[in-house]
């Protein structure tokens, strides 16, 4: 039965909250074995600085069929720690599928886990996944997109259409569809600025200097991991 299948976000801190929750709340309408897998058993901050309980630890955690690689403040660090890689690796190759959400897309690229995929990640961190030779970024602001077993969704909140997507690949599209109306996902946002395309230009800029920062460091991260191999 699909809703008995083995569903694990690896997590790690500094991971962003809703990368978690969000696909969790749709995966939860259908499938009841969802772990979350850390380092140890010690709850993990979010960036939000909301902790969360892991359920496994990488050495015990049981095989898998989709593997959840979230992203956030805590993926620079998470690119060159071997155990993590390592991990997840090693569920991958069980797993039927593997999603990224967000900048988790950077994670499973630096894993070597889209290595001849097309890709797409949060709109800031685009010029981070450009980086990475083997992977072909979608063009554009897609919420996910779907290459062959590997789904990568872009920034945060798309994770959540990412979820449903994966519903549907693993079960059918009328659960996912039954998904998306128990959790009434029908987003009517009051502003039009969730996408770059539409966004208003000085909130743009906000928003790009606010990340500029982090992103400089994401690509020098990217940059210094890229010459090591």
């Amino acid at each position: 039965m699909t809703s008995s299948l083995n569903i694990g976000i690896a997590i790690f801190p500094q991971c962003d909250l809703l990368d978690i929750t969000g696909p969790y709340e749709v995966f939860a309408q259908h499938f009841h074995n969802i772990y979350l897998i850390a380092a140890d058993m010690q709850p993990v901050e979010t960036d939000s600085k909301l902790k969360v309980v892991p359920d496994y630890t990488f050495d015990d955690a049981p095989s898998l069929h989709l593997l959840v690689v979230p992203g956030g403040l805590g993926q620079i660090q998470m690119m060159t720690n071997k155990r993590y890689i390592a991990y997840l690796n090693r569920a991958a190759e069980a797993a039927s599928h593997v999603m990224g959400v967000c900048t988790g897309s950077l994670l499973m690229a630096a894993a070597g886990l889209l290595d001849g995929h097309e890709a797409t990640t949060h709109w800031d961190s685009l010029p981070c996944l450009n980086l990475f030779p083997q992977v072909m970024v979608s063009p554009g602001y897609p919420r996910y997109v779907v290459s062959g077993s590997r789904i990568t969704t872009s920034g945060v909140s798309a994770g959540i259409d990412g979820a449903l997507k994966v519903v549907a690949l693993l079960a059918g599209d009328e659960a996912a569809k039954e998904a998306q109306l128990l959790i009434q996902y029908a987003p009517q946002p009051p502003f039009s600025d969730g996408d770059p395309n539409q966004a208003d230009p000085g909130v743009y800029r906000k928003a790009n200097q606010a990340l500029k920062q982090i992103q400089e460091t994401r690509l020098k991260e990217i940059i210094k991991l890229l010459n090591l191999c």
